[in-house]
């Protein structure tokens, strides 16, 4: 059996003689010392590959039930597309795995109204979590994260991936995927407690591991009306991670004629009897609320159009993604987020 490729380069740090790094391989002896050393890096890197089981009829029929259940694209867009190209493509994914064991000090609020305080918590946290990141460019995959967590991972085989599909090589530093992974479970951490307010983290990790993941994704490309649109299936699940269809004009305008209905009646309506309220109750203290109140409810009722009239200008094309990036979800307009933030504002001034 021949043996593993090894790049000669490295000198021992006790003799300084010339030491083979076997591809792969994380522990590494010296030849003339027999002096153990480990290696850092991507060569030490563990390598995995998640099985495709998903075959091109399963995913085109995925691309079917895709275009048909959202209800914000285009209805006849099933029947009149064509398929222009379908084929797997493995990308690979840093992927973290650890088991936290923390402790979480802060405070959890009781009551409401006049009654409304904060109680001192202590929550401990043991679970065991996996994170995982792209480890390549996919801004033309759209994919940049995969549900490795329940998958079973086989070791990698670069010769067979090759035969399958399209087989992409990883970019990036370890270093920084390791950190992400734990930024992200400490992020955990802190929705687990769930504490109104935290003074004190401690966070120790277990098990600790870093590995690359190639998982199998069909990528499938259909014509509409002279435009070219994609949609990205799990290899694995079947289901669909990412997707672009033209939008729905009918499903546009209803959203828009009701949105601006609404808003406007919560804004103008709405916020009117608020206000007439305020200007005529009795008590002063309670006046201020109701005015603070109203003042909520105008707002509100001007995201709500604002939303509407966003869902109409940019719905001309339909996006769809599985996993979203923490950058898309803070980029994104909701106008719950924005009623929620008036009201934490309104509650911080009673």
């Amino acid at each position: 059996m021949a043996e593993p490729e090894a790049t000669h380069g490295l000198s021992c740090p006790n003799c300084g003689g010339m030491t083979p790094i076997p591809e792969g391989q994380v522990i590494v002896r010296c030849p003339f010392c027999d002096l153990r050393s480990m290696v850092r890096g991507e060569r030490g890197i563990r390598r995995y590959q998640a099985p495709q089981r998903v075959q091109r009829e399963q995913a085109v029929q995925a691309l079917k039930t895709f275009l048909k259940s959202h209800n914000e694209i285009d209805g006849g867009t099933v029947s009149k597309s064509t398929l222009a190209e379908a084929f797997v493509a493995y990308l690979p994914f840093w992927t973290g795995w650890a088991r936290v064991l923390s402790w979480v000090f802060g405070e959890k609020q009781v009551g409401s109204g006049d009654n409304k305080r904060y109680e001192p918590r202590e929550v401990k946290v043991v679970q065991d979590l996996s994170w995982n990141g792209a480890a390549c460019d996919v801004g033309e995959f759209g994919v940049e994260r995969v549900p490795i967590s329940d998958q079973t991972l086989e070791p990698f085989d670069a010769e067979a991936l090759h035969e399958q599909g399209m087989v992409f090589e990883p970019v990036g530093s370890a270093s920084e995927a390791r950190s992400n992974a734990e930024k992200e479970f400490i992020d955990v951490v802190h929705r687990a407690a769930k504490l109104d307010r935290i003074s004190q983290v401690f966070v120790r990790f277990i098990r600790q591991r870093l590995g690359l993941v190639y998982y199998p994704l069909w990528v499938l490309r259909y014509l509409y009306k002279g435009r070219s649109f994609q949609v990205v299936v799990d290899g694995v699940t079947g289901q669909t991670l990412y997707g672009k269809a033209p939008g729905s004009t009918l499903y546009r305008a209803a959203i828009l004629v009701l949105g601006m209905a609404a808003g406007a009646f919560t804004a103008i309506d709405g916020s009117s009897l608020a206000f007439y309220i305020a200007l005529h109750a009795s008590d002063s203290d309670d006046s201020g609320g109701l005015f603070l109140l109203a003042l909520g409810v105008l707002v509100a009722g001007f995201a709500l159009m604002g939303f509407a009239y966003r869902k109409f200008r940019y719905g001309e094309q339909y996006e769809y993604r599985q996993f979203k990036s923490k950058k898309s979800q803070e980029n994104s307009f909701d106008w719950i987020t924005q009623v929620t933030e008036v009201e934490k504002w309104l509650d911080r001034l009673s």
